[in-house]
């Protein structure tokens, strides 16, 4: 077999030349225009559900945040697996779906089922939310912030408000969590003394809270 096909390039030179040549173009045209990952995305369609526990250690995280987002998103369509992270004071569950979902859809399915778990969970605990679509294979970084004489809550008030919004802004960044420190809150002491001497409600107190709280956000944010 191998001495026919030496017998026949030899005795059609040109038309091997033609052919090779023809060849040789065609698969350069190919080459430049198919799409190459050096790193392709070997994971399946993947939501990231995140929520928010303060004051939480991780056993309850993972009994009272974790365990039910887990049991609502399990038997969703097309999905394939559900793992989850309980840290102190965050959950993380990974909702992974079948190879042909479309990624779109696949947020649609998990959000769904998140607002209708989200009223079943405790008080204080913040609200699930989708992190960004981006793929497991991205890069993940690392910032610790320590200090001397600044406290753990001045710390986490750094993180959550000066610096997680300046990587936000940074081009490629996906999503940002600040985990650990202590959480800042104000908190209003109600003395039902003065409120009766003031005669102001318990209604007409809560409603100046939320007030000025809003207030305080929007010279914030200005």
């Amino acid at each position: 077999m191998l001495n026919r096909i030496l017998n026949f390039s030899l005795q059609n030179r040109l038309l091997i030349v033609v052919a090779s040549i023809l060849l040789i173009v065609f698969g350069s045209y190919i080459a430049t225009q198919m799409e190459v990952d050096v790193f392709p995305d070997l994971t399946a369609p993947t939501v990231v559900v995140l929520t928010e526990a303060h004051g939480m250690a991780p056993e309850e995280v993972e009994k009272l945040v974790t365990f039910p987002i887990e049991t609502a998103v399990n038997g969703a369509t097309n999905v394939r697996r559900v793992r989850s992270s309980s840290s102190a004071g965050i959950s993380i569950v990974w909702v992974e779906f079948e190879w042909n979902t479309d990624i779109f859809k696949a947020r649609q399915i998990v959000s769904e089922k998140v607002i209708a778990i989200a009223e079943k969970l405790p008080v204080g605990v913040g609200n699930p939310t989708m992190a960004p679509q981006s793929s497991i294979m991205g890069e993940v970084m690392f910032i610790s912030l320590t200090a001397d004489t600044t406290s753990l809550m001045e710390l986490r008030t750094i993180a959550d408000w000066t610096i997680r919004p300046r990587l936000l802004a940074t081009g490629g960044v996906a999503q940002v969590i600040v985990m650990g420190g202590e959480y800042k809150q104000y908190q209003i002491l109600a003395s039902p003394q003065k409120m009766n001497y003031y005669n102001v409600s318990l209604n007409e107190l809560l409603i100046a809270c939320q007030t000025s709280q809003r207030k305080f956000f929007r010279w914030f944010c200005e």
